[in-house]
């Protein structure tokens, strides 16, 4: 929608008054004037990835041009565990498409150090602040695990690490 009469260079979408000008916001980038359409043939093995799971990116500052958004889908073959990573600054939001798989980070209990496990379902969501050590494991013996994973940051941060810890205060 535009806003009615005047010079149709200057009109404007009437929903986002503050974009009075887009060409101004995006300059010199095709990426950013236009939806992408990633079908599930195309998304790239040619990212961030830890042992023991297979990361796919689809929507990326490479891929399409986001500024502040990473989303994928990562695999996790039958009776497998990943290595204990975490992902830097980012925000990680995971949404479990198929598989039982379980997530699993460190925990300070009772002054005890404990590894806690989530275990989802299709269907679950799961939240990962910035920097928390975490693996998943997909216990099943015959059935793969997936899900779409959405970060906060263009592309996919991987931080792989020999073992869980908690965070202190202030990490």
């Amino acid at each position: 929608m535009t806003t009615p009469g005047g010079d149709p260079a200057q009109q404007h979408d009437a929903f986002h008054p503050h974009l009075r000008d887009l060409k101004a916001t995006a300059p010199d980038s095709p990426l950013r004037m236009r939806l992408h359409h990633i079908r599930t043939e195309d998304v790239d093995p040619g990212t961030a990835q830890t042992e023991g799971m297979r990361r796919f990116a689809a929507i990326s500052g490479q891929s399409v041009g986001s500024e502040r958004l990473w989303m994928g889908q990562t695999h996790v073959a039958p009776d497998t565990a990943s290595a204990n990573h975490h992902h830097g600054e980012s925000e990680t939001a995971i949404f479990v498409v198929r598989g039982h798989p379980e997530f699993v980070f460190a925990e300070e209990r009772d002054g005890r150090v404990e590894e806690v496990r989530l275990r989802t379902r299709p269907g679950d969501y799961i939240f990962v602040p910035p920097f928390v050590p975490h693996r998943e494991e997909n216990p099943d013996p015959d059935d793969e695990a997936v899900v779409v994973i959405a970060r906060s940051t263009q592309e996919a941060i991987v931080v792989n690490l020999p073992e869980l810890y908690v965070l202190e205060p202030g990490e």
